[in-house]
């Protein structure tokens, strides 16, 4: 083989740098985008289980109120269940409220009560309306009312609503997005490749020895730009964590999991069905068309 030969055959060569570069930074932003979507239905289930359900207590009998606090400890809706005597209903007011009223008033006017939090699939104004009815029906002696920042409850449910369907199309159009970006940067990778691709069908190559080795590669460059995206997504799931701590309490390690498996899985994908694609694609072209 001649020189020449030898160095049109080394410029034939596949250059995979910019391909496996451009699907691990799609991969990346799916990922990103993933990684928000699977938080953020955490994040607001967070926020409705921070909401304080206070059931004011009208008895002063003890077991009384440990009877009513074990029924609704019992309850599938509850978690957190507390009695609050008077000093302690003094100690969140001041609290809440930034001040001491003792400077003015010499008792303390706060009901006792037993305080809980529900958990987030109940906390709506209609699941909550029941819970209310249910409590005072059973307790109606010994409950004088609940209460609940009932605004709250209804703006958050709606808001939630809002915000998750206008997230999950936003979602689904920019996977969409991802996946055409995947497939049009291999199918440009290939693109400079077509020539090999017909010169080893002129030569009497087959389409599967053709294909095969093609695609083996294009397995292995999936797997290596999902591994880059993975890597940049943890440093900077790392990075948010630092600078907001609170999101290391929503932190899910088997949803991550399930991510990254995910973009592995896509990348894999993308990466050979395009190049099997681009393959069979110049194999069917005339030499001509390839100009």
């Amino acid at each position: 083989m001649t020189e020449t030969s030898r160095s049109s055959l080394r410029r034939s060569k596949p250059n995979y740098m910019y391909s496996i570069i451009g699907v691990a930074l799609v991969l990346l932003i799916m990922g990103v985008m993933g990684w928000i979507l699977l938080n953020f239905s955490r994040v607001g289930n967070r926020f409705k289980e921070d909401i304080r359900i206070s059931a004011y207590l009208r008895t002063q009998n003890k077991d009384t109120i440990a009877g009513i606090q074990q029924f609704i400890t019992s309850q599938p809706y509850a978690k957190d269940v507390e009695y609050i005597n008077k000093e302690s209903a003094k100690q969140i007011w001041n609290k809440d409220n930034n001040e001491d009223w003792s400077k003015i008033l010499d008792y303390n006017p706060l009901p006792e009560s037993i305080d809980f939090y529900a958990r987030s699939e109940y906390v709506n104004t209609d699941s909550l309306s029941k819970i209310s009815s249910s409590l005072l029906g059973l307790y109606g002696d010994q409950i004088t009312d609940l209460q609940y920042p009932r605004v709250l409850v209804s703006s958050l449910s709606e808001n939630t609503k809002i915000f998750g369907l206008a997230f999950i199309i936003v979602s689904v159009v920019l996977c969409l997005i991802v996946i055409f970006s995947i497939d049009n940067t291999i199918r440009l990778a290939m693109f400079s490749n077509r020539f090999l691709i017909k010169t080893m069908q002129m030569v009497g190559a087959t389409r599967t020895f053709i294909a095969k080795p093609m695609d083996i590669r294009a397995v292995i460059n999936g797997l290596i730009s999902a591994v880059i995206a993975i890597v940049l997504l943890l440093g900077l799931i790392t990075w948010l964590e630092r600078l907001v701590p609170q999101l290391k309490m929503i932190r899910d390690v088997q949803l991550n999991l399930i991510l990254f498996g995910g973009m592995i899985l896509l990348g894999v994908i993308i990466s050979v069905l395009s190049t099997h694609r681009s393959v069979i694609k110049y194999l069917k072209m005339k030499l001509d068309d390839l100009y």
